[in-house]
C-alpha cells in the first residue's frame, strides 16, 4: 500500500514535471480564488452547531476557522484540476534514434542543349529537359519526404544553388517549378557545377561526425552528389578533372547521369515552339565515367525518358545509409494523481461541512 501511495504522490513534485499547457496553472489558481471569494460573499444560511459565540449569533463579523478551512480545500481542488488540464508529463529515458538519411545534392544541366526535342511521349515531341525535370522532381520530393536533406544546383554558363539542402518538400518543389532550360545560360560549365555541389555538401554533417573523409571501404557515407548532363564542358573557370579530384579528396560520392541521343536533333526555341534548325550535342560519356569512378560512384546512361526514370530508381535503391538522429527524451502523461487529489479535496470539503462543521438550519 505504501508503494502505491508513493507512486501516486511522486508526480506531485512539480519540479520534476514538464507541462504541455502550463498557462492553465495560473488560470486555475485565479479561478479557485474567485470561487472562494464568491463563497465568502454569500450570506450564511445557517448557524454553526454548536454556536461558536454570542457574537456570531448576533451576526457580528469574526474569523471562522471552519469556513477558512473549507475555502482552502475548495481552492486547492480547483488548482489540482488546473494542474491536470495543464498536461503534466513525467520525463522518461533519453534514447538515441536512428533513421535512414542522406544529404543529396542534385546537379541539373539547364544549358541550351537541354531544349533538344528528342523525346517522344504519347506521340508528342518533348524537350529532354522537361523529362529530366520530371524525373529529378519525383526523386527529390520522394527522398525529402523520407527525411533526407535534398539540395539543387543548376548550371549553364555558370553554376548556382537554386535550393539549399533541406527537408522542406514545399520549398524544394517550388524551386524545381522555377527550373527551366537556359536559366543559367546556354553553355555547359560542368566543372564549376561539380565544384559548387561538393562545396555545399561538404558543409553538411550527415554521417561525418568523428569520421575521416575516406574510410577503408571508400568514400564516407551520408553525402552524395547526383549530376545530370547531356553535353560536354565548354565554359566555366574550373576544369572538370580538378572538380573530380576535389570529389575524390573530400570523399564525397558522385553519381553521373548522361542523357540524350546521338547525332543531330531538332531543337525547341527559347520562347517556345520548334526551331527550324537541327543541332548536334554529343555527350562526353568518358568524362562522366571517370568522374563517377574516381569518387566511388556510378555512371548511368539514359537514352529515353523511361531509362531516366529507372536510373533514379536505381540510385534511390543504392543510397540508403543509417545515421543517428539527435537523442530524444520520452515522456509520459500523468494527470491521474492531480485528478485524484482534486477529488479527495472535494470529498474533504463536503464531508467536513456535513459531519465536522454541521450547521443548524
Amino acid at each position: 500500500m505504501s508503494g502505491l501511495l508513493a507512486n501516486l504522490l511522486a508526480p506531485l513534485s512539480l519540479g520534476s514535471l514538464a507541462w504541455e499547457q502550463p498557462a492553465w496553472i495560473p488560470v486555475a489558481a485565479v479561478l479557485g480564488a474567485l470561487a472562494v471569494a464568491i463563497g465568502w460573499r454569500r450570506p450564511e444560511a445557517a448557524l454553526g452547531w454548536p454556536a461558536l459565540s454570542e457574537a456570531r449569533v448576533a451576526g457580528a463579523r469574526t474569523l471562522d476557522p471552519a469556513r477558512i478551512g473549507q475555502s482552502l480545500l475548495r481552492w486547492l481542488a480547483v488548482l489540482c484540476l488546473g494542474l491536470a488540464i495543464a498536461g503534466p508529463l513525467r520525463p522518461g529515458a533519453i534514447t538515441a534514434d536512428t533513421r535512414s538519411g542522406l544529404d543529396l545534392l542534385l546537379v541539373v544541366d539547364a544549358s541550351g542543349s537541354m531544349r533538344a526535342l528528342d523525346a517522344e511521349v504519347d506521340g508528342e515531341r518533348r524537350r529532354r529537359f522537361d523529362l529530366a525535370r520530371e524525373a529529378v522532381s519525383r526523386f527529390a520530393v520522394h527522398r525529402a519526404s523520407e527525411g533526407d536533406r535534398v539540395g539543387l544546383v543548376v548550371f549553364g554558363d555558370s553554376a548556382f544553388t537554386l535550393c539549399p539542402l533541406t527537408r522542406d518538400v514545399g520549398l524544394l518543389a517550388a524551386a524545381l517549378d522555377r527550373l527551366d532550360a537556359g536559366i543559367a545560360g546556354e553553355a555547359t560549365a560542368l566543372g564549376d557545377a561539380l565544384a559548387l555541389a561538393i562545396k555545399r555538401v561538404r558543409r553538411s554533417k550527415a554521417g561525418t561526425t568523428g569520421t575521416p573523409a575516406t574510410t577503408a571501404n571508400g568514400p564516407r557515407a551520408g553525402q552524395v552528389v547526383v549530376l545530370l548532363t547531356d553535353g560536354r564542358t565548354n565554359a566555366g573557370s574550373i576544369p572538370v578533372d580538378v572538380a573530380g579530384a576535389l570529389a575524390r579528396t573530400t570523399g564525397i560520392r558522385v553519381h553521373t547521369v548522361g542523357i540524350g541521343s546521338s547525332g543531330e536533333v531538332p531543337m525547341a526555341g527559347r520562347t517556345g515552339g520548334r526551331s527550324l534548325q537541327l543541332e548536334r550535342h554529343d555527350l562526353d560519356e568518358d568524362t562522366l565515367k571517370l568522374l563517377a569512378q574516381a569518387s566511388g560512384g556510378q555512371y548511368f546512361a539514359a537514352r529515353t525518358s523511361a531509362d531516366l526514370a529507372k536510373v533514379y530508381d536505381e540510385i534511390d535503391g543504392l543510397e540508403r545509409v543509417e545515421r543517428k538522429a539527435p537523442p530524444r527524451a520520452s515522456s509520459e502523461p500523468v494527470p491521474e494523481p492531480f485528478l485524484a487529489a482534486a477529488g479527495l479535496l472535494l470529498l474533504l470539503e463536503i464531508g467536513g461541512s456535513r459531519i465536522f462543521f454541521r450547521r443548524l438550519p
